[in-house]
C-alpha cells in the first residue's frame, strides 16, 4: 500500500512538472505588470522546436536551449507589441497562443514521423539517488525523478529568493506595482519588462519541451492539451508565489493521475467514461478559482499595475 502511494506521488510530480514551468513563466510576466495569455502558444513552440532538435541533433542540452529560445521568440513578439507599441496585452496574448498553435500544428506534420534520438530518452529518464530514494513515501516522489523535474524545483526556489532578497527582484516588484514611481527612482522600466517577459517565455518553452522530450517522448498533436491556460489560472491560485506554485502544479498532477487510475475502476457498477474523468482537474481548477474570488484577501492581490501599459511621457 505504501509503495503504491509512493509511486502515485512520483507520477503526480511528473504529471505536474510542465504546469510548474508554465506557472513560473507566468509569475515572471505578471510580476513585471504584464498580463500574458500566450502561455499555451509559447509552450507549444517550445515543444515543437525542442522535439525538432531532439529528433535531428540528438543533444539534450541543445534541445532544451532550442525549446527555451522558441518560447522566448514568442515572448519577444508579445513584448514588442505590448511594451514598445503599447498594444492591448489581452488581445496580443490570445494572438500569440493562436500563432504558437499554428506553428506547432504545421511542424507536427513532419515531427510525427521523426522519433527522438536514444540520447534524449536516456538523458531525461528518471534517476534514483542512492539512500534518499529509499525514504518511505517521499523518497520516490523527490529523489527518483528525471533532471527536468529537479530543474523545475531549483528554478522555483531561485525565483522565490530572487523576488524576496535581491535588488533586481525588488525593482521588478516595484515596477509591477507602480511603474511611474519606479521610473522616477531611476529604474529602467522598459529594460526590466523585456528581460522578465523573455525569461518567462523561456520557461514556458521549457515546459512545453518537457512534454515532447521527457514525459511523452514522442510528438502528438496539441501535446500541451490546455496546460498553458491552466498555468495562467494557477498563477492567480498560487498568489504569485513561486513556492506555492510547486504545490499547485503537483496537486493538478495528482488529480490528473487519479483520473487516469480511475478509468478502469467501476463506480456503482459502471465504468466512467475517460473523457469525464479527464475533466476532473480542470473542473477543480475552476471551482477553486471561484472560491478564491469570493474570499480573496487583500494581501494576496496581484500587482497593482498588472495589464496597464506604461508610457514614460505620461507619468
Amino acid at each position: 500500500m505504501i509503495l503504491a502511494f509512493a509511486l502515485f506521488l512520483q507520477v503526480a510530480v511528473q504529471t505536474g512538472t510542465h504546469i510548474l514551468y508554465g506557472i513560473l513563466g507566468g509569475i515572471l510576466f505578471e510580476k513585471s505588470g504584464q498580463t500574458n495569455l500566450g502561455t499555451e502558444g509559447m509552450m507549444l513552440l517550445g515543444a515543437a522546436f525542442g522535439y525538432l532538435a531532439g529528433s535531428t541533433i540528438g543533444n539534450p542540452f541543445l534541445s532544451v536551449i532550442f525549446a527555451g529560445l522558441a518560447g522566448s521568440a514568442g515572448a519577444l513578439i508579445y513584448a514588442f507589441i505590448t511594451i514598445t507599441l503599447r498594444g492591448n496585452q489581452i488581445v496580443t496574448g490570445l494572438v500569440l497562443t493562436t500563432f504558437g498553435t499554428g506553428v506547432a500544428s504545421f511542424m507536427g506534420k513532419y515531427l510525427a514521423a521523426s522519433p527522438l534520438k536514444s540520447s534524449i530518452r536516456s538523458a531525461f529518464s528518471a534517476v534514483s539517488i542512492p539512500l534518499l530514494s529509499k525514504i518511505p513515501v517521499f523518497g520516490k516522489m523527490l529523489f527518483e525523478q528525471g533532471v527536468y523535474v529537479w530543474i523545475s524545483l531549483v528554478l522555483a526556489f531561485v525565483l522565490w529568493a530572487y523576488y524576496r532578497y535581491t535588488r533586481w527582484g525588488l525593482n521588478i516588484r516595484a515596477i509591477g506595482e507602480n511603474p511611474a514611481a519606479a521610473d522616477a527612482s531611476g529604474i529602467n522600466v522598459t529594460l526590466y519588462k523585456y528581460i522578465h517577459v523573455l525569461a518567462g517565455g523561456f520557461l514556458c518553452g521549457l515546459g512545453g519541451a518537457y512534454l515532447s522530450l521527457a514525459f511523452v517522448g514522442q510528438w502528438q498533436e496539441n501535446i500541451t492539451a490546455g496546460a498553458g491556460w491552466i498555468s495562467v489560472a494557477f498563477v492567480i491560485f498560487c498568489t504569485w508565489s513561486p513556492l506555492k506554485a510547486i504545490l499547485c502544479a503537483w496537486a493538478f498532477g495528482a488529480l490528473s493521475s487519479l483520473a487516469l487510475k480511475c478509468q478502469s475502476v467501476p463506480i456503482f457498477g459502471h465504468i466512467i467514461p475517460g473523457q469525464l474523468l479527464d475533466m476532473i482537474p480542470y473542473i477543480a481548477t475552476v471551482v477553486v478559482l471561484v472560491l478564491m474570488g469570493l474570499h480573496f484577501k487583500k494581501e494576496n492581490q496581484g500587482p497593482a499595475a498588472l495589464g496597464i501599459s506604461f508610457f514614460r511621457e505620461e507619468r
